[in-house]
């Protein structure tokens, strides 16, 4: 397998430790513990997941001439299989997140997207690269722009150079510039030239709704998923993988001459994958630190497996396994994966990277 290319949104995550009781109270002085201070978004997560898992990868995002922008730069550095491609802009600041994750609950992030903005992808070069995952185009307002309009661009322009392209989404703020997009025509617009994509639910209802789905589909996440992977398909899209959180991953795939159309990673897999229908439940984890990156890392697990070859039950299990791994504050390393599901260890090579990265 080649190099992957990782492409999109890239953020500093600033989490505080927070009790159950934490909350916000104008005037009062809130006692938190330790800060702790990670790469987040789709580049940052997505990638570190895909070089510890064992894939060699090259970054492309956009930061700020700045302390964030600094700290990104030396955290991609750090691991062995990592490979920056980052424009640094003096036209906005490096992006970053504060996660308000309260022990026990879910978390939120409060987001300044900053020099996601000014990201379209027009500089990004595919070179040998059998594979471009971008990630977060609701993130990025620059590639989202003249109805999707460079986004659309740059899959026409990786296709053309024969690379397998993939894409996952991101929660929709419906009172953000992003939330007043129409997302249907976007998707149908650039899905017939993406071959994988990965969203959540929660993505797709965010920036759907459900007025889309049949009548009578059920509020259950797996049903919706069931239902917007219908859409997805019918929109164009070679491979579909929607996580249902706790319902499981759905993997659905399009006809055997769509996937044939796949680039350099997926056309080789076509026979094996046109029209799979599966459902793989949850990967326990061993323990639970965080949800934060999870989603991510389950894309990893899913695109290293078909980057590797493998079977679509085994690629649905990685990506369970490496998620797992992630909720549990660990790295989705070969030696982790293995740990939790022993039958995967013939998808890797070589031992992954145990370092903790990021």
């Amino acid at each position: 397998m080649g190099e992957i290319v990782v492409a999109g949104h890239i953020c500093v995550d600033l989490s505080p430790g927070l009790s159950a009781s934490a909350r916000i109270d104008p005037g009062a002085l809130i006692d938190t513990g330790p800060l702790r201070i990670s790469l987040g978004g789709c580049v940052a997560n997505t990638g570190l997941a895909l070089a510890d898992l064992g894939s060699t990868v090259r970054l492309h995002a956009t930061v700020g001439d700045d302390e964030l922008g600094a700290i990104v730069a030396s955290r991609i550095a750090a691991h062995e299989r990592l490979h920056p491609a980052l424009e640094v802009t003096d036209r906005a600041a490096t992006s970053y997140s504060v996660v308000v994750e309260p022990a026990g609950l879910d978390r939120t992030f409060w987001h300044h997207t900053g020099a996601n903005e000014v990201f379209t992808g027009e500089h990004l070069a595919v070179g040998d690269a059998d594979l471009v995952h971008l990630g977060y185009p609701p993130l990025l307002p620059g590639i989202v722009a003249d109805d999707a309009a460079p986004l659309a661009k740059l899959l026409e322009r990786i296709h053309r150079q024969g690379a397998t392209t993939s894409m996952d989404l991101a929660v929709v703020d419906p009172t953000s510039a992003a939330g007043h997009l129409d997302w249907e025509a976007i998707l149908r617009r650039t899905l017939p030239m993406t071959d994988v994509v990965s969203p959540s639910v929660d993505d797709l209802r965010s920036a759907l709704g459900t007025l889309r789905l049949p009548a009578g589909t059920s509020a259950s996440p797996l049903a919706q998923a069931a239902a917007f992977a219908d859409l997805l398909l019918a929109w164009g899209a070679g491979v579909v993988a929607i996580s249902a959180g706790e319902d499981g991953l759905l993997l659905r795939a399009a006809g055997v001459d769509r996937l044939r159309l796949g680039g350099r990673m997926l056309a080789p897999l076509a026979e094996a994958w046109a029209d799979v229908d599966l459902v793989a439940p949850p990967v326990p984890a061993p323990a639970f630190v965080s949800t934060n990156g999870a989603g991510d890392a389950s894309t990893a697990g899913l695109l290293f497996a078909m980057s590797r070859g493998a079977a679509p039950a085994e690629a649905a299990e990685l990506a369970g396994a490496s998620a797992a791994a992630t909720i549990a504050g660990r790295r989705p390393t070969a030696s982790e994966i293995t740990r939790l599901r022993p039958g995967l260890s013939g998808l890797f090579g070589v031992a992954g990277a145990d370092e903790p990265v990021a």
